[in-house]
C-alpha cells in the first residue's frame, strides 16, 4: 500500500446529503482534517439499486477522491458499506473505512446482551451486513432489521419534528419495541437528523431503557483512532483545516440542504462529472 501524508485531506463519500452527518461527526473529532466529500446527487439513491450497481457506483465515486489525493476513503453509506466495500479495498492503494463495524460495535456496548434493532434501508437491512458484523462482535446477540425508506425522504425535505415525522417513525420503530431491544442502531447516515424524535418514540413504546447508537459518531471515532495508528492524524491548526463539497449533480441544490446537515452555511459546492 502507497504511503500517505497526513496532512493529506480525508476523502469521504455517499449516494447524496447523508454521508455529511458522518462529516459533521469527523469534524468534531477531528478538527485537524480536511476533508473532501463527494455526494452522487446524480445518481441517488443506492439503497434500492442492486449490489453490482452499487459496487460500479461506489468505484466511481472512490476514483474521483483518489484523484483529489486522498489519505484514505471514508464510506459515509450504509448502503455501499454493505455491499462494496471488500471490492473497494481490493480496487484502491489506500485504506478504505466504512460505517457499519462501527456501528456494530457500538450497539453490542450499547445493548447490554439484550436484542438490538436495526433501522436502515432496504438495502441495507436485505444485505444482513449488521447482523454479520453485529455477530462477529458477539454471538450472542440478537438482531432485528427494519426497513425505514420513508425516513430518508422527510429528512431530506426538513420534516425532522412534529406530527408526520412521529407517525412515520413510529410505524418503524414499533415492531423493533415488541422485540424488546435495548438499543436501536441508525443503520442510514440521514437517520440521526431524526434522532431526537426516534429515542423520544421509543421511550413512549417501551418499558425499558432504549440506547440510540449513531454510526456517524461511532465512525468518526474509529477514523480518528484508525488516523493515530498509521501516524496518518494531521497536525495542522484546526482553522486551517478544509471542506471541498463535491456532488454531481444539482450543486445549488445541494448547498441549500447541505446546511441542515452540518449546522452551518454552505456556500461552495462544485459540479463534477464521473
Amino acid at each position: 500500500m502507497a504511503v500517505a501524508r497526513p496532512e493529506a485531506p480525508l476523502g469521504v463519500f455517499d449516494s447524496g446529503l447523508g454521508g455529511l452527518t458522518v462529516v459533521r461527526a469527523l469534524k468534531e473529532r477531528c478538527p485537524s482534517e480536511s476533508i473532501v466529500y463527494l455526494g452522487d446527487t446524480a445518481r441517488v439513491p443506492y439503497g434500492t439499486r442492486s449490489p453490482e450497481t452499487i459496487i460500479r457506483y461506489a468505484m466511481g465515486c472512490a476514483r474521483v477522491l483518489v484523484g483529489q489525493g486522498v489519505k484514505a476513503i471514508v464510506v459515509a453509506c450504509n448502503t455501499v458499506s454493505a455491499v462494496a466495500l471488500d471490492a473497494l479495498r481490493v480496487e484502491f492503494d489506500l485504506p478504505v473505512l466504512g460505517v457499519i463495524v462501527p456501528g456494530a460495535r457500538a450497539a453490542v456496548a450499547a445493548a447490554g446482551g439484550g436484542p438490538i434493532g436495526v433501522l436502515g434501508t432496504r438495502g441495507t437491512i436485505a444485505s444482513g451486513a449488521y447482523p454479520r458484523a453485529i455477530a462477529a462482535v458477539s454471538t450472542r446477540a440478537e438482531v432485528v432489521g427494519q426497513p425505514a425508506p420513508l425516513l430518508v425522504p422527510l429528512v431530506e425535505e426538513g420534516w425532522l419534528e412534529g406530527e408526520v415525522p412521529q407517525l412515520v417513525v413510529r410505524r418503524y420503530v414499533e415492531p423493533l419495541m415488541q422485540q424488546r431491544v435495548r438499543a436501536i442502531v441508525l443503520g442510514c447516515t440521514h437517520f440521526p437528523l431524526l434522532k431526537a424524535v426516534i429515542a423520544e418514540v421509543a421511550r413512549e413504546l417501551s418499558s425499558h431503557e432504549v440506547a440510540i447508537v449513531d454510526s456517524a459518531e461511532a465512525t468518526a471515532e474509529d477514523v480518528e483512532k484508525f488516523l493515530a495508528e498509521r501516524g496518518l492524524a494531521s497536525q495542522r491548526p484546526a482553522n486551517e483545516a478544509t471542506l471541498e463539497l463535491l456532488v454531481t449533480d444539482l450543486p445549488k441544490s445541494f448547498a441549500e440542504v447541505a446546511s441542515r446537515f452540518l449546522g452551518h452555511e454552505v456556500e461552495n459546492v462544485r459540479a463534477v462529472d464521473l
